[in-house]
């Protein structure tokens, strides 16, 4: 073969794919850390817009974002607050010295208090909350107690402490629904399935927590194992910020053998290329990022980056298919990228958070092919 196959531990470096030089985006450095960590910082304690998700009981319950979820009241929507705390964390652990580092500190300090923990708790236990955020923002919430407990720092441990009862009170949730799951949801937004799970096998992974790793790598063959032929020219839908298709590739990665999972692949997305050629898959463009719903295609290509890399970084280093992946991978990730300025608090509420899981290959530590 004439081309060098460039692994994504690699995405950073130039390389050749079928003869053509790639120029992948710059590396990440803690200029970029300082530009995503402002766009939490911004949002995390502004209340308003607030998009809320509230189930009425009764008059008790009108109360603003700030006293019904006094931690996560920020960032336009309570999954948006958990994923910005999220990034805080992330970037912190990255960069401890970075200057942004003593304000994302005190954020953090300020939002995961014991008190503001407990009430959380028992906002998510209310009545008639029992689908409240599930799956998206409680796979984000436990993302974030993962980051937590991973990261060596006297406070980090407090906060996590502090964390607990919330992040019990998402387990418990999830463990009682996802049994009843009799199928997934196969689409493009925050009720996708295999997204969510994907989130969830990490942290039950990153925690110990064996009995719920067991329960979903369960669900993901339950409801994936036997898909044949996506049908990835479908995609994208008009408001999607998660693929479908690539979705269900990156979650089954994480529950099958990498020759196991090749194979799987082969007969899930036999559009893929084993000439090198990326064209299988092109970046896409929002028609209005100021637009809440139309921005998610900006996310789009983000989440798309990850889940490109995330399957290349699962298959065999001699697959053919891997500078197609590749080639992909790098063309979303330049375009997803360059469209997070924070210019449209629509999109600059979350899409920072994407970054960062992107730059970051929070999905693939650890991972490698063989």
């Amino acid at each position: 073969m004439k081309y060098t196959i460039c692994t994504i531990v690699l995405l950073f470096a130039s390389c050749r794919i079928s003869g053509e030089t790639l120029n992948p985006p710059p590396e990440f450095t803690i200029g970029d850390a300082e530009r995503f960590a402002g766009l939490a910082l911004a949002c995390v304690h502004k209340e308003y817009p607030n998009k809320l998700s509230h189930s009425l009981n009764s008059d008790a319950d009108v109360a603003p974002p700030r006293k019904l979820t006094p931690a996560f009241y920020g960032c336009y929507d309570w999954h948006s607050s958990v994923h910005g705390h999220w990034l805080l964390t992330r970037l912190v652990r990255t960069f401890p010295s970075a200057p942004f580092a003593p304000p994302a500190r005190e954020a953090l300090r300020q939002s995961l208090t014991a008190d503001n923990m407990a009430q959380e708790a028992r906002y998510l236990r209310g009545e008639g909350r029992a689908s409240f955020e599930r799956p998206y923002g409680l796979a984000w919430l436990l993302q974030l107690s993962a980051e937590l407990r991973e990261w060596d720092d006297p406070e980090a441990k407090n906060l996590n402490a502090n964390l607990r009862p919330l992040e019990e009170a998402a387990l418990e949730r999830l463990n009682d629904w996802l049994p009843k799951l009799s199928f997934p949801v196969r689409i493009g937004e925050h009720s996708q399935t295999a997204f969510a799970l994907g989130l969830m096998l990490d942290y039950a992974h990153s925690t110990g927590n064996t009995k719920f790793a067991d329960l979903l790598a369960s669900k993901v063959r339950q409801f994936y194992i036997n898909d044949k032929q996506c049908p990835l020219s479908y995609e994208p839908s008009g408001e999607d910020f998660l693929s479908p298709c690539l979705g269900e590739a990156d979650v089954v990665r994480r529950v099958l053998p990498a020759p196991e999972f090749a194979g799987w692949l082969q007969s899930f997305l036999p559009q893929i290329s084993d000439t090198g050629i990326g064209a299988w898959l092109q970046p896409v463009v929002s028609p209005d990022p100021s637009d809440p719903k139309l921005a998610h295609l900006d996310g789009l290509n983000l989440s798309r980056a990850w889940m490109l890399e995330g399957i290349a970084a699962s298959l065999p280093k001699s697959d053919k298919r891997l500078p197609a992946i590749t080639l992909a991978a790098i063309n979303h990730k330049s375009a997803g990228l360059a469209a997070v300025t924070g210019k449209h608090y629509e999109g600059g509420h979350w899409l920072g958070s994407f970054a960062v899981y992107l730059v970051t290959t929070r999905g693939i530590s650890g991972k490698s092919n063989f």
